[in-house]
């Protein structure tokens, strides 16, 4: 039944439509970034795919593009399932970009947000996109494959809050002491 899905956005996004397979059972398309939003509001409308219930990426260091946008929906209406996977970004990382999908489906804002703060692929047209696990002075993206796992972020200064008091034993020598820098970078360091 869902296979006739991967036939249906077959036929009416030719171009667009890089590969589509059937592993496991999980029906998945990949289109081309250009078309992400077109084929997403498709299945949206017309496929009835009500609920995006998972955004995410996957990193491939070695392999241009580098990024895996995915994102898995699911009709409740029909009881089916698919997945859609856009690549973008080159080795580097750079020009890791595609549409939001938050104005589809409002589960993706923090998705979306989450996607960029981990990986660093940005989503344009995004009403809100910031850091979301991370705070803000936080340097790089941690679930990519590069991230150097014993980097040490910089020290940020205590922030007072208003309308927010803070119950002991929380004060401004507290917090997250493993994302505190404590010393000065040596040349050669990141």
């Amino acid at each position: 039944m869902a296979k006739a899905l991967l036939q249906l956005i077959k036929l009416e996004f030719p171009d667009a439509v890089l590969e589509t397979h059937s592993q496991h059972g999980d029906d998945t398309v990949v289109v081309d970034p250009a078309w992400w939003l077109v084929v997403a509001e498709f299945a949206r409308q017309q496929l009835a795919m009500e609920m995006l219930v998972d955004l995410t990426c996957v990193d491939h260091p070695d392999r241009e593009p580098r990024f895996d946008v995915v994102v898995h929906l699911h009709s409740l209406s029909k009881g089916q399932r698919l997945r859609l996977k856009a690549r973008v970004g080159d080795r580097d990382g750079e020009g890791a970009e595609i549409d939001s999908l938050s104005g589809l489906w409002a589960s993706a804002n923090w998705s979306e947000r989450e996607a960029w703060d981990m990986f660093g692929v940005s989503f344009k047209g995004h009403p809100d996109l910031r850091r979301i696990l991370t705070y803000p002075e936080f340097i790089g993206h941690p679930l990519r494959r590069d991230y150097p796992a014993a980097r040490i972020q910089p020290l940020v200064p205590y922030r007072e809050v208003e309308n927010i008091d803070k119950l002991p034993p929380f004060d401004h020598h507290e917090g997250m002491s493993f994302g505190r820098q404590t010393h000065d970078f040596t040349q050669g360091e990141d």
